[in-house]
């Protein structure tokens, strides 16, 4: 069953040790990720999922990461301090593998025991008081909008087919042009685009982001919209209430906080 579902940001900057001063213009995400993570530790899941769009990523076909063991490891930002090994989950990674196939989802693994920094951050984050969890890294395709939204109905039957307590994550930031001083510098589209995501997650409307423009999505120079497309595909048909604990851009790339409150 899922027992907990969010979206985080992922930018390395939440880690005390990479983002350093700048962590401190990040206070408001990172109270807003402490309390989240209170949050999943009150929901006592077994297995965390989550959705992130800086792993390997396939052409034609989705992808999980299988390893015997990750470990999160942020040297490539300059942080040799912060380590973390986790487990994966084996038996429910194999289960999620022969339902694609049974549906003839396009599917396949990857083995890599280093996590990007997508999954890597929010997994720290999120589960320092849940050293026994085990974690399921799962990565979208270039396939279109409804495939991810039909390959998140297909992980939402395999979710409420185990007895294990699940926890989805949907790790992501959004546009990254929000103002002059973001990486990429200002577009107009970069607003417009989240104004309609956060509508989109506030009536967590299907209809709402596979009716968004295309040239919008892309100029928006965002990632978390596929996530959210398979995130709201696990949703279908369930009784959930988004609260957006936080929002926040102080570098011009947007930082939402989600928690899905979900009715047994």
């Amino acid at each position: 069953m899922i027992c907990f579902a969010a979206i985080t940001p992922h930018t390395p900057l939440l880690i005390p040790s990479v983002g350093k001063e700048n962590t401190d213009k990040l206070k408001t995400t990172v109270q807003t990720l402490t309390h989240l993570a209170q949050e999943l530790y009150a929901s006592s899941p077994d297995t965390l999922v989550i959705l992130s769009s800086h792993a390997t990523q396939h052409e034609k076909a989705f992808s999980l990461n299988l390893h015997d063991e990750y470990q999160i490891d942020l040297k490539d930002f300059g942080d040799l301090t912060t380590h973390r090994t986790l487990k994966t989950d084996l038996e429910l990674s194999t289960t999620i593998g022969r339902i694609m196939e049974e549906h003839q989802i396009p599917f396949t693994l990857d083995s890599n025991v280093f996590l990007d920094y997508g999954t890597g951050v929010p997994t720290y984050l999120l589960t320092q008081h849940l050293p026994r969890i085990h974690v399921v890294p799962v990565t979208f395709s270039r396939l279109s909008r409804k495939d991810h939204v039909r390959f998140g109905t297909v992980l939402k039957e395999v979710f409420e087919n185990t007895t294990k307590r699940i926890a989805v994550i949907a790790s992501g930031d959004l546009s990254h042009c929000l103002s002059s001083d973001a990486p990429l510098g200002f577009r107009p589209e970069g607003q417009e685009y989240t104004d309609k995501l956060l509508e989109a997650i506030k009536g967590h409307s299907i209809a709402s982001l596979l009716s968004m423009p295309e040239e919008l999505v892309q100029k928006s120079e965002e990632c978390l919209y596929q996530q959210l497309l398979i995130l709201l595909g696990i949703f279908e048909h369930k009784h959930i209430r988004p609260e957006i604990l936080s929002y926040e851009a102080p570098f011009g790339v947007g930082y939402l906080v989600v928690q899905f409150h979900l009715s047994v």
